[in-house]
């Protein structure tokens, strides 16, 4: 059955859970360090390995990024919130809880705001809460699973989790929403948000229930998403595992599930009845985290401008809804955008030379904005000459060419290259009579009626001028001379 069909009777109803690891120095409750990649085992400590005796310090900084992804997505903050301890006995979890807020969490309410980049089309989708708590350890497993290995370096690294409402209607609305949180945790600057790396990774509630009413389906939780292309393929797959059931008379049995990759299919790994008791009760070496608003507006007012706001102002300078969200989508090329200073030069036109020549450029050499040869104002630049008309717009990608591969600015490559445009309107109209005397059977024939011989006299002049004319200014003296204007 193909989702397409699904999707006539059926409507999923979808909620996720992101876990997003937070870049501070070291863990959430002890001073150990971490870093992505370091040798396994080499970032541990007595804390992050559970020994008897030590105790949990939250770490400030962890708190003050939280607060800030809070303020972002509008979410209310509780001036008290408490840490419990949920137990379970894995063997990447070395104290045999995890610390976490999921019962008593620091923030809650909010939303997001997604839109669909191949329609346009926008949805809210409701928070119901974001929490602080530990990550886990990594379990490695080789030679197909029959040796299990422990790295605890990411043992304790701060996380927060962010839990939507069912407010998601098709797998391409959660990959955009996910997007969304990653681009916004980013420009707040308190995690990579990497997907491969795993400091963003996703659990996703999927279930179905019949078009047209309110009753929801019974829900099955996908777990350890780590990209928006397993993302999207696990809930598509969940949401064909669950018609199948449905259309054979068959009961969802709320479940665990895995998405296998390979397959292209989602499997049960344990049922509800088989759920784990997390036996949570409040963490008693911490005592209730007080937050006070004196913080909380000083952190508001830090607040970096958000990629909403950025795509409306951009809108307001003329650019597309896809264009502002193709620059804000990376806050790197945004910040470079800019930099450009668009109130001197036409802000579509910037644009254009941006995400069009300059990216593809460094995407064909797998170079990033950062390491661009073409700079802020050699853009600007580019489009000022042209706007002024002093060089053609087939020049210009000849002069960005050379900017590209030099560095140089635009106006020293036009004055070396001698792309300095023609637009003296006394040296233009001499070479068009010089063209129409030369060409009188054509002369003739345009003006007998046959038009499209316009071009072949543009084309002259260009030839004369060695592509320098001014194309706009030869349009405009070859209508008066042509006598057509």
């Amino acid at each position: 059955m193909t989702v397409a069909n699904v999707l006539e009777r059926w409507e999923p109803v979808i909620g996720l859970e992101v876990h997003c690891q937070l870049k501070t120095a070291s863990k959430m409750f002890t001073a150990c360090g971490f870093t992505f990649g370091a040798d396994p085992n080499t970032l541990t400590d007595p804390y992050t390995l559970g020994l008897p005796g030590t105790l949990p310090v939250p770490n400030r900084t962890a708190v003050m990024f939280a607060i800030r992804l809070a303020l972002a997505v509008n979410a209310q903050i509780h001036t008290h919130s408490r840490f419990a301890r949920k137990h379970y006995f894995y063997p990447d979890l070395p104290k045999g809880y995890q610390i976490s807020q999921s019962d008593a969490p620091y923030a809650t309410g909010g939303g997001l705001e997604v839109v669909l980049p191949r329609t346009g089309e926008r949805t809210f989708v409701r928070l119901v809460r974001v929490h602080l708590e530990e990550d886990a350890g990594k379990n490695l497993h080789l030679l197909g699973d029959e040796v299990s290995l422990v790295d605890f370096n990411r043992a304790g690294v701060p996380l927060i989790e962010i839990v939507s409402e069912p407010d998601i209607r098709s797998a391409e609305q959660a990959g955009a929403y996910v997007r969304e949180l990653r681009t916004l945790i980013r420009y707040l600057g308190i995690s990579d948000a990497n997907m491969e790396e795993g400091t963003l990774r996703c659990d996703a509630n999927v279930s179905l229930r019949a078009r047209g009413t309110e009753v929801l389906g019974t829900r099955c939780e996908i777990k350890n998403l780590n990209s928006f292309k397993f993302l999207e393929q696990a809930i598509l797959a969940e949401i064909r595992r669950q018609a199948d059931i449905l259309g054979s008379g068959g009961n969802i049995v709320q479940s665990t599930l895995s998405y296998d990759t390979a397959k292209d299919v989602t499997r049960v790994m344990r049922s509800k009845e088989e759920a784990a008791d997390y036996r949570y009760f409040p963490e008693p070496d911490l005592p209730p985290l007080v937050i006070e608003t004196e913080w909380i507006d000083a952190i508001r007012d830090e607040l970096p401008e958000l990629p909403a706001a950025r795509r409306q102002r951009y809108r307001e300078l003329g650019l597309s809804s896809y264009d502002a969200g193709v620059l804000t989508a990376d806050q790197e090329l945004a910040e470079f955008f800019d930099a450009i200073d668009v109130e001197d030069v036409h802000a579509k036109k910037a644009c254009n030379w941006l995400t069009v020549e300059l990216l593809g450029r460094l995407h064909a050499d797998e170079r990033t904005i950062r390491d661009s040869p073409v700079k802020p104002p050699h853009v600007a630049e580019i489009v000022m000459l042209i706007e002024q008309g002093k060089i053609s717009g087939r020049n210009a990608k000849d002069v960005f060419d050379a900017c590209y591969r030099e560095g140089l600015a635009p106006r020293e490559i036009v004055e070396r290259e001698g792309y300095t445009q023609v637009s003296d309107t006394s040296v233009l109209e001499s070479v068009i009579a010089d063209v129409l005397r030369e060409h009188p059977v054509q002369f003739a024939q345009y003006r007998a009626g046959k038009h499209a011989l316009k071009g072949f006299f543009v084309g002259h002049v260009m030839k004369r001028t060695n592509g320098q004319a001014n194309a706009q200014l030869v349009q405009q003296l070859l209508d008066t001379a042509l006598g057509t204007s």
